[in-house]
């Protein structure tokens, strides 16, 4: 089995998206998130500290850490100790596979999580989730664009969609979004790996975009998320802080789409706009 490097870095909660994108762009593969510190784990033969202090320093020169090696680590043991059920507006119940049901709740999502983001628990899932549980999505067509482990997907199949595409330019995230896909019964998703421009042709247009990714790739895609939207469609996007609100808005605005509303949680913004 691979040994891995255990990396524990003392990071507020709200800061810990952004420094697992700095690390999974140099190898790191699986996290765990605390309160205060953010368990990153990279495989030994990629694990370098010059990498890893220029990674941090990207986003902020005062964050402390520590390493170890972890050999054999148990990734079951590591969902299990890390990933709790969690309840979505009192309608929407994810877990794991390794979690009891709770068939009293409407929609129930299963999801193994490995290294991919999106189990709910970070402010942007959950609110992107809250967006669709208030959102007619039956008989719609839908774009997941990066969609991580696939919960947003797997929630719109589940509230009726009749057709999604999702995809993701990570190997790990492709390869869980089909494995929680198979556990949650989804045949209604069209699964890739790459970009928008590489996976959805121009000449399909969808009733609802979700995009829960950043603020640069979400400024740098707005052209091509309009193109793929019918007229009158709906395009949600995540992962971005209170402050970007203006300069997404003005993105956006420029780029064809109207907002209607949006919902913040520890700073994180979800957005809801319509094309015009």
């Amino acid at each position: 089995m691979e040994q891995y490097i255990k990396v524990d870095i003392a990071v507020n909660e709200n800061e810990q998206e952004l420094v697992m994108a700095e690390l999974l762009a140099i190898g790191y593969d699986s996290f765990a998130e605390h309160v205060h510190m953010l368990e990153a784990y990279v495989e030994q033969s990629l694990f370098s500290e010059n990498e890893l202090k220029e990674a941090l320093q990207n986003i902020n020169p005062g964050y402390t850490y520590s390493f170890a090696e972890m050999p054999n680590i148990n990734w079951n043991e590591e969902w299990e100790k890390n990933f709790d059920p969690l309840v979505i507006a009192n309608q929407c119940y994810v877990r794991a596979s390794f979690h009891p049901e709770r068939p009293e709740f409407k929609y129930e999502i299963v999801i193994n999580p490995k290294m991919s983001f999106g189990t709910g628990h970070h402010a942007t899932t959950s609110l992107m989730l809250e967006y669709e549980l208030e959102t007619d999505l039956a008989n719609k067509t839908m774009i997941d664009a990066g969609c991580g482990t696939g919960i947003l997907s797997i929630l719109a199949q589940k509230k009726g969609a009749k057709k999604i595409y999702a995809f993701d330019i990570e190997d790990w995230a492709f390869e869980n979004l089909i494995e929680n896909c198979n556990l949650n019964g989804c045949d209604r998703i069209e699964t890739g790996q790459g970009t928008i421009t590489e996976i959805i042709s121009a000449d399909i247009q969808v009733d609802i975009l979700l995009a829960n990714i950043n603020k640069n790739v979400l400024l740098a895609e707005m052209d091509e998320y309009n193109k793929r939207l019918l007229p009158g469609g709906l395009l949600f996007l995540s992962g971005f802080y209170e402050e970007d609100i203006n300069d997404i808005l003005t993105r956006a605005e420029g780029a064809g789409f109207k907002k209607e509303s949006f919902k913040v949680k520890d700073r994180w913004v979800s957005m809801k706009l319509l094309k015009k």
